[in-house]
C-alpha cells in the first residue's frame, strides 16, 4: 500500500525526500563547521564564518522546501488513499460490501487513511534526523575511528533489542487497528439505535457500560500496551547513547594535546546537537508502525473487494423481453438462522407490463428483486435480455435497465448524472404533484433540503427514479409509509403513467386494494415463486 502512495505521489516524494537529506547534511556540516571555527584562527576563522552564512541560509530555504512539499505529500496521499478505497467500494460486488461492512469501510476512509498521512508528514522529520545521526556517526569515524567502532557497537546492540521489542508492540498495534474496525461499529449503533436506547433505560445503561465503555477501554488497553513497549525500547536506546557519550568521554579526557581538544570538542558539539534528532527519530518509529499497520488493513480491504468487472460492456438501453431461467439464489438468513434459497425461478417480463410481487415477511420478496436487477449473482440459472444470456461480466451493462427506490434507499443531496436543465421542471411538477414543494424543490440540480419525514423522503426518491427515464422500474413496498392519499396518487396515477410510457414495473406490496390494476400478480412464499391467474377485483366500501 505504501508502495501505491510512492507511485501516486513519486514527485513529491523524491522532492520531500531530497529536500529532508540535504537539510540533515547541512545540519551536520554546520555542527561540524561550529567546532572547526572554535579551533581555527586568524583567517581561516573568517572564511569558515562565510561558509556557515551560505550554509545556515541554505538550510533555512531547504528546510521551508521540505516541510510545505511534505504537507502536499500528506494530503494528496490521503486524498489518493480515499479515492482508492471509495473507488475499490463503488465498484465492487454488494455481496462483498455486504461481507465486510460499513464500519470497516468508514475506518479505513478516515482513521486508517489519516494515519497513514500522518506517516508521510512526518517523513521530512525522520529523514532529516536520520541523516544527521548518520552524518554524526561519519563526522565521528573522521575525528576518532576508535570511538566511532564504540559508537557502531551501541547501534547493533540498541537496534537488536529495539527490533525485538518492536515485533511484540507491532502486533499490539495491528491488533488495534482491527479493534478499532469493530468500535466504528459501536460508534454507528450510537446514532443509529438512539430511538431504542431512549425508550428503554436499562438496555441504554447496558450498551454503555457493558458494549460501548469495554469496546473504547479495550482499544485503549492495547494502544497503551503497543506504545509502552516501543517506548521502554526507546528509553533503553537512550541509555545506551548516554552510555557511550559517557564511556568516549571519559576515553578523550585521558588524552593530551591540541588535536585532542579539537577531537573533544567535536564529539561534544555532535552529542549534544544529535541526541533531540535520535530521540525524535525513535519517537516516530511507534507512528510509522502504526501507520504501517493502518497502510496493512486497507490493503487487505481493497483486495478482498473484488470487482464486478463490467464497465466496458455496452449498456442496454431498451429491452422487449427479460426472461429468467431456473434462476436460483442462496443465503443467510437471519429469521431461520439458515441457508436460504431462491427456488428455480422461470418467468418472463415484458415490456410495458405492471407487475405486482405479494408474500409475507422474510418470504424472499427483496432478494428476488436484488437478483432481477442484477445486484445479487444468482447461483444457478441464467438471465436473459431479448435473446442474449447475461454473463458475470455484462451484469453492470444489464443493471442500467433498472431504476429502483428499495426500503433501504439512498437519497442523494442532488440530482446525479441528470441533464438538470431538461428535467428540473419536470422533478418540481413530481415535487408538486406528490405535495413536497411547500417542503422542498430542486434548483440547480440539487435539493433544497433533505429535512423530511421517511414518507417525504421516499416520495422524493420515487421523484430521483422517475427522472431516471430507465425501461424497468422495481420498487420495494414505497406505498408502506405513505398516506391514503399518496397511495391512491401512486398506484391510480403515476404507475399507470409509467406504463402508458411503455416502462415495465415491478411493485413489491401488500395494499390488496389495488392488486386488479396490475396487470400480472405474483406470490412469493418460502422463496417460491409462483403467479396469480385470477387477479381479485378491487372492492368499494361506501361509508354511510
Amino acid at each position: 500500500m505504501l508502495v501505491f502512495l510512492i507511485k501516486k505521489t513519486w514527485q513529491r516524494f523524491v522532492a520531500t525526500a531530497l529536500s529532508s537529506v540535504v537539510f540533515g547534511i547541512i545540519s551536520v556540516s554546520l555542527v561540524a563547521l561550529i567546532n572547526e571555527i572554535i579551533n581555527a584562527k586568524g583567517e581561516r576563522q573568517t572564511e569558515f564564518f562565510w561558509v556557515f552564512a551560505a550554509l545556515a541560509i541554505s538550510g533555512v530555504v531547504v528546510q521551508l522546501i521540505s516541510k510545505l512539499v511534505a504537507e502536499q505529500l500528506s494530503e494528496h496521499s490521503q486524498a489518493e488513499l480515499r479515492k482508492l478505497v471509495a473507488d475499490k467500494t463503488i465498484e465492487a460486488k454488494i455481496s462483498h460490501i455486504e461481507l465486510q461492512g460499513d464500519a470497516k469501510i468508514k475506518s479505513c476512509l478516515t482513521e486508517h487513511s489519516l494515519k497513514v498521512a500522518g506517516f508521510f508528514m512526518s517523513m521530512p522529520g525522520i529523514l532529516t534526523n536520520a541523516m544527521i545521526v548518520l552524518g554524526a556517526f561519519v563526522y565521528m569515524a573522521w575525528l576518532d575511528w576508535l570511538i566511532f567502532l564504540f559508537a557502531l557497537l551501541t547501534l547493533v546492540l540498541g537496534s537488536v533489542s529495539y527490533s525485538f521489542a518492536n515485533n511484540v508492540a507491532f502486533k499490539k498495534i495491528a491488533n488495534a487497528a482491527a479493534m478499532q474496525d469493530g468500535l466504528f461499529q459501536q460508534f454507528d449503533a450510537i446514532t443509529d439505535g438512539i430511538k431504542e436506547l431512549k425508550l428503554n433505560r436499562s438496555k441504554r445503561a447496558f450498551f454503555k457500560l457493558e458494549v460501548l465503555h469495554p469496546a473504547i477501554d479495550a482499544l485503549r488497553k492495547e494502544r497503551i500496551e503497543g506504545v509502552s513497549i516501543l517506548h521502554m525500547a526507546s528509553s533503553w536506546g537512550g541509555f545506551l547513547i548516554f552510555t557511550f557519550i559517557g564511556g568516549a568521554l571519559y576515553f578523550l579526557s585521558q588524552q593530551t594535546g591540541e588535536e585532542s581538544q579539537r577531537i573533544m570538542s567535536g564529539f561534544a558539539l555532535l552529542f549534544l546537537y544529535m541526541l533531540t534528532p535520535l530521540e525524535t527519530l525513535l519517537a516516530n518509529i511507534p507512528r510509522a508502525f502504526a501507520a504501517q499497520a493502518s497502510a496493512n488493513t486497507i490493503k487487505t480491504l481493497t483486495d478482498e473487494l473484488m470487482s464486478d468487472d463490467g464497465n466496458s460492456v455496452q449498456v442496454f438501453k431498451q429491452f422487449n423481453s427479460i426472461q429468467l431461467h431456473a434462476l436460483c439464489h442462496r443465503y443467510y438468513h437471519e429469521q431461520s438462522d439458515d441457508i436460504f434459497s431462491l427456488k428455480p425461478i422461470d418467468l418472463e417480463f415484458k415490456q410495458g407490463e405492471l407487475i405486482y410481487l405479494v408474500g409475507g415477511n422474510g418470504s424472499g420478496k427483496t432478494t428476488f428483486a436484488k437478483v432481477l436487477c442484477g445486484l445479487y449473482e444468482a447461483d444457478e440459472g441464467e438471465i436473459v435480455v431479448d435473446n442474449q444470456p447475461i454473463s458475470g461480466a455484462g451484469l453492470d451493462a444489464y443493471r442500467q435497465l433498472f431504476s429502483t427506490v428499495f426500503g433501504d434507499y439512498y437519497l442523494f443531496d442532488r440530482l446525479l448524472n441528470v441533464p438538470c436543465d431538461q428535467l428540473e421542471r419536470k422533478g418540481n411538477e413530481l415535487i408538486r404533484k406528490l405535495n413536497l414543494h411547500h417542503k422542498v424543490s430542486i434548483e440547480s440540480g440539487r435539493f433544497t433540503t433533505q429535512r423530511l419525514s421517511q414518507g417525504q423522503r421516499k416520495r422524493l426518491a420515487l421523484v430521483v427514479a422517475y427522472l431516471e427515464d430507465r425501461p424497468f422500474y422495481l420498487f420495494d413496498e414505497w406505498a408502506a409509509d405513505q398516506d391514503p392519499v399518496f397511495k391512491d396518487v401512486f398506484y391510480r396515477e403515476l404507475l399507470p403513467e409509467l406504463r402508458n410510457k411503455g416502462k415495465t414495473i415491478l411493485v413489491i406490496t401488500h395494499d390488496d386494494k389495488y392488486f386488479s390494476l396490475a396487470d400480472r400478480l405474483l406470490k412469493m412464499e418460502n422463496g417460491c415463486l409462483t403467479e396469480v391467474t385470477q387477479l381479485p377485483v378491487t372492492q368499494t366500501h361506501v361509508l354511510a
